[in-house]
């Protein structure tokens, strides 16, 4: 009796200890020389304006900026969300292979794989990504549910992950338009039969409603921030590259997705969840097609690591094989260490500077503009974002204290007014933007004496609506992203520059309406 409570208990033990390791590494991956990432300021400024909707993602991210927010805004609790995220995808592939009959090794072996792998740089910085690929695992789970008990209650949890993946990320609607066909051409097509999956629909939709009709009120922003996606990121997407990629993010551990979708195939104890493999099918093609984003596809593979893991097992049952056991996990981890100072923002920017042809024929200096630069793209959008914030404190202090209550900071993009908010802290007034969100949050102020500006250069416009243009700085930093964005203090800035500054705003916000 104590000896199978005992071995009930090893793999429980094995559990813990990967998440543990998964959490803990998530606080050892960024030498401490980088800041946050630009996307991250965006998303916690966000718990400053609540609402229904954003122009970026939907609101699920807003409201874990609020509870950021209120256990203090440190970097601790913002890298610990999407670490939590990544360690419930874990424990998600952990309890589908306990449900596909697969052993301890099989679940050490598809932890393994999980964690070393793209899974930990997506889980690294606090953007929509984590929870996306946790909630596609988490529908795959249901239907596994599903299939094996044929529980209502499955289905109507399918609704809530759907739902709320919607909230999290759009792109969870991939996921559905790839499951759809995938199980009418399965045997589990008599599912569309149950009316318990119309009550999960029903369940999703109610979710999804107020963002829904956001984004309805506001002009179908989505449409034009995807036109936008497709027009100057994703134009410079290759489809071999998205292809090639897919194995790239998980290096030697490709063998156990693989295995997973084989075992799909042709194992025929997987023959029920072949719609997994279809479904992965249709979903690849549609990315490909659209030339997708290559971590767009990412929340596909937990639940394949889980079919690969225990049809490995399977196939080491040989007794010779048996000794290879060890083996396969240590050609999963040594090769991941080998490539851990390039992955991972571990190494100072000199430092990468030194191993740059190591960087670039891994790819990772390659930027969305299709080009190759100093640092990777992360990594130089996680630098220079105190300086510049200590820079705007500094011109800030060089307005008239009569003045400072009609003084607005200006920004070029959402990533220098994020970054000044989140550092700045109500030293100086909240900084705007026409960029991203803060079209939205913009505050109409009815008298402008002043302006602090961050741009490359004051451009005709600024000349033209101030008397004095001081340069109070400029980002010094060579590595960052921001490197060479000026601050500057304009004074003496016209009396009907408010009014303007209204009919752009809004001119901005109808910039981002679809109709």
């Amino acid at each position: 009796m104590n000896t199978t409570l005992a071995n009930r208990r090893v793999p429980l033990y094995l559990l813990a200890g990967f998440i543990v390791l998964k959490m803990v590494l998530h606080y050892c991956i960024i030498n401490p020389v980088y800041e946050l990432h630009r996307d991250e300021y965006l998303h916690l400024d966000m718990a400053n304006h609540l609402t229904a909707g954003y122009l970026s993602v939907p609101p699920f991210t807003a409201f874990t900026s609020l509870l950021i927010k209120w256990l203090g805004n440190s970097v601790f609790w913002i890298k610990f969300f999407p670490a939590l995220y990544g360690a419930l995808t874990l424990v998600l592939i952990w309890r589908v292979v306990a449900l596909l009959e697969g052993g301890w090794y099989a679940q050490v072996l598809a932890a393994t794989v999980f964690i070393f792998s793209a899974f930990l740089r997506l889980n690294m910085l606090y953007q929509p990504n984590s929870l996306d690929v946790l909630c596609w695992t988490w529908i795959f789970y249901l239907l596994i549910c599903y299939r094996q008990t044929e529980k209502h209650s499955y289905l109507l949890w399918l609704g809530v992950a759907i739902g709320l993946g919607f909230l999290n990320k759009y792109n969870i609607l991939f996921l559905v338009v790839g499951l759809v066909p995938a199980l009418l051409l399965s045997p589990q097509r008599k599912i569309f039969l149950n009316k318990y999956l119309y009550i999960s629909a029903g369940i999703a939709l109610l979710i999804a409603l107020p963002n829904i009709i956001w984004q309805i009120r506001s002009g179908m922003p989505v449409l034009h921030h995807m036109a936008e996606l497709s027009q100057t990121q994703l134009v410079h997407v290759h489809r071999m590259d998205f292809i090639k990629t897919q194995f790239i993010f998980f290096f030697t551990g490709a063998f156990l997705f693989v295995a997973g979708l084989l075992g799909l195939l042709f194992y025929r104890a997987f023959s029920p969840y072949r719609f997994v493999a279809l479904t992965y099918l249709f979903v690849m093609l549609l990315f490909t097609y659209l030339r997708a984003k290559d971590y767009y596809a990412l929340g596909l593979y937990p639940v394949l690591l889980a079919f690969g893991a225990v049809y490995w097992e399977q196939l080491f049952r040989a007794k010779w094989l048996k000794y290879m056991r060890a083996v396969w996990i240590l050609l999963v981890v040594v090769p991941f260490l080998y490539i851990f100072n390039i992955a991972f923002p571990v190494l100072k920017p000199a430092a990468i500077q030194q191993k740059a042809a190591k960087f670039q024929a891994a790819g990772l200096l390659r930027w969305e503009d299709g080009k190759n630069h100093a640092l990777p793209q992360d990594f130089a959008d996680m630098l220079g974002w105190q300086e510049m914030a200590a820079l705007s404190r500094k011109a800030y202090a060089q307005v008239p204290d009569s003045d400072k209550p009609y003084t607005l900071i200006m920004c070029g993009n959402y990533g220098q007014a994020g970054a000044l908010n989140y550092y700045n802290r109500g030293r100086i007034p909240l900084a705007c933007s026409f960029s991203a969100d803060y079209v939205f949050w913009f505050p109409h102020l009815d008298t402008i004496r002043c302006i602090v500006l961050l741009d490359d250069e004051p451009d005709e416009r600024a000349h033209q609506v101030s008397k004095q243009i001081i340069e109070v700085g400029k980002v010094q930093n060579p590595f960052a992203r921001e490197y060479g964005t000026g601050v500057f203090l304009l004074k003496g800035v016209s009396p009907e520059l408010s009014a303007k500054f209204w009919e752009w705003r809004q001119a901005a916000v109808k910039k981002f309406r679809s109709y």
